[in-house]
């Protein structure tokens, strides 16, 4: 299994992220990676991550820490 990231500006479109990942091999090595980089990037352009495994969207939210 592979654990990916899919990054979005506001309007929905993709973007490239300000800290490229790797291809994670567990949901928690992905999740751990994004609590450790979202203010970067945020700060990149980012405002929206989107976690797939294996090309299956599982969840997305928001990187604004106010985002409900």
């Amino acid at each position: 299994m592979v654990w990916t990231w899919r990054f979005e500006k506001a309007d929905g479109t993709e973007t490239e992220p300000a800290v490229q990942p790797e291809d994670f091999t567990t949901q928690g090595d992905a999740e751990s990676w994004i609590g450790e980089v979202w203010k970067d990037l945020l700060e990149g352009g980012a405002d929206r991550v989107t976690l797939f495994e294996d090309g299956s969207e599982i969840y997305a939210m928001s990187l604004h820490a106010d985002a409900g």
